[in-house]
């Protein structure tokens, strides 16, 4: 009996974006190799997804870059993939930087091991004390518009826009990475003014204890998300970012077996949204 025909999936990503420390390209080259084992694959450019996206059998967003570069293509994107019923993976029902990042002041509100947030002056007040602050648009993203302050005092048309957060004296950064709701690895920055210098990291039990809060906060039931935390001074966890939209995955700092697991654990991911 002949085998059926395979699903047709459009990857969505931007080979020629450049990002400091990173090379998105080769990521996405090497990934998409091997979900055409499985996969009848195309690759387009963001902007040309909304055009393209009713042709397949599900759409899948990858390295594309910060969406406020095509901002207007994206919600047409978002618009036709609702109107179609288009399987997109991730979905677009996140919770965390696909909707920008109002959540880092929400989790901040609820208790969440979080670096505190505020987005309005009247709340500056729920800051902790520190020499200097971050102040970042909610809707930012690659560190776009971010800058460092000594009092944070945002203008009055700026109030709701900004997230402004005390700067953290920390000893790493860490990032999880997950398939659905299961952890594949961990990557860290042991010096902090090396953002994208990665090492593998052994994750502790209450480390992805901590990670998994975050995760099932989501409510994602399918796609890849990073949780990005930085190690404080105290040797605790605060969340950084909850990156659920298109997280740069690092993979060519992990062993190669490490990359075949992971993206045979995303091809079933992809098979089981698809159904």
């Amino acid at each position: 009996m002949p085998a059926g025909p395979r699903p047709s999936v459009l990857f969505v990503t931007d080979l020629a974006y450049e990002a400091r420390g990173r090379r998105y390209c080769d990521e996405d080259i090497r990934l998409t190799a091997r979900l055409r084992e499985d996969f009848d694959l195309a690759l387009c450019h963001p902007r040309d997804a909304a055009a393209l996206l009713d042709g397949f059998d599900a759409v899948v967003v990858r390295n594309s870059g910060p969406v406020l570069h095509y901002q207007e293509a994206y919600d047409a994107f978002r618009a036709r993939a609702g109107e179609l019923g288009t399987k997109v993976y991730n979905p677009l029902t996140g919770r965390g930087d696909m909707a920008g990042k109002q959540y880092l002041v929400d989790l901040s509100r609820a208790g969440y091991p979080v670096i505190p947030t505020v987005d309005r002056a009247a709340d500056l007040r729920l800051l902790p004390a520190a020499d200097s602050y971050v102040i970042k648009p909610k809707l930012g993203a690659d560190s776009v518009g971010l800058r460092f302050v000594t009092t944070p005092d945002p203008a009055p048309d700026e109030d709701g826009t900004l997230l402004i957060q005390p700067r953290i004296d920390f000893r790493y950064e860490v990032s999880f990475y997950f398939v659905d709701q299961d952890f594949q690895y961990a990557l860290h920055a042991p010096h902090p003014d090396r953002r994208w210098v990665l090492e593998p990291y052994g994750a502790s039990a209450a480390d992805l204890e901590f990670a998994r809060s975050f995760i099932a906060w989501n409510t994602l039931d399918h796609g890849i998300q990073r949780v990005d935390a930085c190690r404080t001074a105290d040797g605790g966890l605060l969340l950084v970012e909850l990156e659920d939209l298109n997280p740069y995955l690092s993979l060519d700092r992990v062993a190669e077996p490490v990359q075949a697991a992971f993206a045979a654990r995303m091809k079933a991911s992809l098979r089981d949204l698809l159904g």
